[in-house]
């Protein structure tokens, strides 16, 4: 059974490589989903997978990359289907 979980990143969390970090975070946990930002300079982040996976990705968004700094992050379970692989949009 795949979980799924919306996240939504504030901080400075855009032009520092976060959606890519995301990205490698997810891919070698086998966790699919997305990594955009929004125009208010937040990040949304969809994860879908195991949920002992998408659990430790949620805690690697929560620490970011170096140059990043996570103010909050506010999620809810995700709903859409799950997608094939993790895109950055």
């Amino acid at each position: 059974m795949s979980d799924g979980l919306k996240i939504v990143v504030s901080g400075r969390v855009q032009g520092v490589g976060f959606r890519a970090f995301v990205r490698a975070q997810a891919r070698r946990r086998g966790v699919t989903g997305y990594a955009r930002n929004l125009a208010d300079g937040r990040v949304e982040v969809a994860l879908y997978g195991d949920a002992g996976a998408v659990e430790q990705v949620r805690q690697a968004v929560a620490e970011g990359p170096p140059p990043a700094r996570v103010a909050d992050l506010q999620s809810e379970p995700a709903t859409a289907p799950a997608p094939g692989d993790f895109t950055i949009g």
